[in-house]
């Protein structure tokens, strides 16, 4: 097979990979991109997109269950609603299929030469891909690293049989009638309250004192009174032991070191994900390490001149779009533009029910950048949108300085928040003040609003509470 040589050679086409080839092929850099599965990588194709559609049908399952049992206040009933979990999964893959579909026409659109395959490296600029029709080796003059992340597997509840990942989560087509998930972050409590909706009886085992331990209490107070509403059962201060003897029952042990068992026909492991570095030659090249992650500066390049890692890869947040905004950044640096990672703010959001957003400072980071602040809370069960929408759990949170009014943070709880994730990102990015957003105009009536009315209360004068 021919060797192919390139100015840029990315290494995976999951959402930093794919931005980082796009931008460059658009910048006229000669590019090629490595990927062993279908573009999109596990955002795309295992992982944010498609757990998204599940959550979504999930809700509109949901819904209609609520309906016919007559407890809609809305004066709409309806009969009794079926699931049929294998339509709906063929419906998700429909989506992951268009948009992999998508990617690989942009790459193409960006004359961005495509090798499917499982690259290794040889040195610190060549690599060999293991494709269907052989061994194919790339020499580039820059290389990009971004290989992202993989589910953890604990060591005495192995994937495999009952025990699955996400991934294997987001592929069951029937509905378990007993699901046991183990790690309450946001992966196990995104897919356990979207399988509670759907039917399953599901219990969440979290060895962690609270539930969403990366998010402040206030925030996560209206998730776990929607989990008892859904009849889940919370586990926290427990350990996962092994699963049974028969496979059909998780062994847990809780704070008081009392054993239970816990049937379950399936066992959803979610305790975090791990960087990929194997299996790919990192020991082929000198890379310095933070810990299990490759070391990166602000430009992203790895101790190794002409390598640059982004992603999962490289630390946290290990989140889709802050690899996306790396790519970008390595695109333009490799063509020979002035750029510098200077983000101000990483949006993280949790789609649970009600949805999480924290942008920013909490109240308790923000002390230790300065002990005097200016705080704003505005409910949602004051905001007509909301209650329009059935929607009144929740709030909206503004934390800013009190010297200067800089807004330090914001933080939301609520059904649709994530929507409003991008003007919290916007204004902490602008350095705006609590009087930029207090004299922003925001639409009439939209839950948008409760934004604005946070603002106003933290400056001492809200409208509306």
């Amino acid at each position: 097979m021919k060797e192919i040589t390139c100015k840029l050679l990315v290494i995976g086409a999951g959402p930093g990979g794919y931005v980082c080839a796009i931008r460059a092929g658009q910048l006229g850099v000669d590019t090629v991109i490595v990927e062993a599965q279908k573009p999109g990588g596990t955002c795309l194709n295992i992982g944010c997109i498609p757990s998204k559609a599940l959550i979504h049908a999930a809700d509109e399952f949901e819904k209609a269950v609520h309906l016919a049992a007559g407890g809609s206040p809305l004066g709409i009933s309806a009969s009794a609603p079926a699931l049929n979990l294998a339509k709906t999964i063929s419906w998700k893959d429909g989506i992951v299929g268009r948009l992999t579909g998508g990617v690989a026409g942009l790459l193409k659109k960006a004359r961005v030469k495509y090798v499917q395959g499982w690259a290794k490296f040889r040195d610190g600029k060549t690599v060999e891909v293991e494709t269907e029709t052989g061994t194919q080796v790339i020499k580039a003059e820059v290389i990009v690293i971004a290989t992202g992340s993989v589910p953890v597997e604990l060591p005495f509840l192995p994937f495999g049989g009952n025990v699955i990942s996400s991934t294997g989560a987001l592929a069951l087509t029937e509905v378990p009638q007993q699901l046991a998930v183990v790690g309450g972050g946001y992966i196990g409590l995104e897919l356990g309250t979207a399988f509670a909706k759907m039917g399953s009886k599901v219990t969440i085992v979290e060895a962690l004192p609270r539930l969403l331990a990366t998010y402040d209490s206030d925030l996560v107070k209206p998730v776990v009174k929607r989990l008892g509403e859904l009849g889940v059962t919370v586990m926290t201060s427990a350990k996962a032991r092994s699963l049974s003897s028969r496979r059909d029952a998780l062994l847990v042990e809780d704070a008081d070191s009392k054993d239970h068992k816990i049937s379950a026909d399936k066992v959803l492991v979610t305790v975090g994900r791990k960087p990929l570095t194997e299996g790919w030659g990192l020991d082929e090249i000198d890379l310095d390490m933070n810990g299990r992650f490759v070391k990166i500066d602000d430009q992203c390049r790895t101790s190794m001149r002409g390598v640059y890692a982004i992603g999962d890869v490289t630390g946290e947040p290990m989140l889709a779009h802050r690899a996306m905004a790396q790519g970008e950044m390595v695109a333009e640096i490799v063509a020979g533009q002035k750029r510098i990672w200077d983000k101000r703010v990483i949006p993280a959001i949790c789609f649970t029910d009600p949805e999480v957003v924290s942008a920013g400072l909490t109240p308790e980071e923000a002390k230790a950048v300065t002990s005097e602040l200016m705080i704003g809370q505005f409910p949602f069960m004051a905001n007509g949108r909301a209650m329009s929408k059935l929607a009144e759990d929740g709030f909206v949170r503004v934390v800013a300085r009190a010297d200067n009014h800089v807004v330090l943070g914001i933080q939301a709880v609520g059904t649709g928040v994530s929507e409003l994730s991008a003007a919290f990102g916007l204004a902490i990015e602008m350095g705006a003040r609590l009087e930029d957003i207090a004299g922003t105009i925001h639409s009439h009536p939209t839950q948008g609003e409760a934004f604005q009315e946070a603002a106003l209360k933290a400056l001492g004068h809200a409208l509306h509470i």
